[in-house]
């Protein structure tokens, strides 16, 4: 267990968004169930997963886009590059971005880390409640599309990137039949 990554989330998220900390820690907990197709990147996937919402945390909101600020929070703490990269783009974050005006600046900053692990970063996220119990991709959305609306900036995103999240989550379901064929 990254035991960093977990202390700086929760010096950042428990305080001032318990919610998000509680949706935090399901997202970890999530990522602990794919150690197994992840080999050596598991440990590196689930700081990603923890820290993946910390630019929610007011002490650090620059843009007011969450991955971004996150990132390059991260980078300025020498958190491992590859965990930035993550947090950046977790969640098909460049349509996000896109929605913000501001793709250019995410994809120039941070390039997008590995398929699998974006995949499994985005299976993790949405596959877990904000209350961090587990759920399905589509509840996950509808979810969302009902806190934000659907003509926000996220219920337009949201909806955009629909099709990827389902198709990341199958791939990664994908993966883990194949890991254990008896399940």
């Amino acid at each position: 267990m990254p035991v960093w990554a977990y202390d700086l989330a929760e010096s950042l998220l428990s305080t001032d968004l318990p919610r998000r900390w509680t949706h935090s820690k399901g997202v970890a907990d999530r990522a602990r169930t794919l150690a197994g197709i992840l080999g050596p990147d598991a440990e590196l996937l689930e700081s990603a997963a923890v820290l993946h919402d910390v630019g929610y945390s007011p002490r650090i909101v620059h843009t007011g886009f969450h991955p971004l600020d996150g990132a390059r929070f991260l980078r300025s703490e020498n958190v491992d590059e590859r965990v930035v990269r993550l947090v950046a783009h977790h969640s098909c974050a460049l349509l996000e971005a896109e929605e913000r005006g501001l793709r250019h600046e995410l994809e120039a900053e941070f390039p997008l880390e590995e398929p699998h692990l974006v995949d499994a970063l985005i299976y993790c996220d949405m596959t877990t409640t904000p209350d961090g119990t587990l759920t399905t991709t589509p509840d996950r959305i509808a979810e969302i599309v009902g806190r934000y609306g659907p003509d926000s900036i996220v219920g337009r995103f949201i909806r955009r990137a629909e099709p990827e999240i389902n198709a990341a989550a199958r791939r990664v379901e994908v993966r883990l039949l194949k890991s254990n064929p008896d399940s």
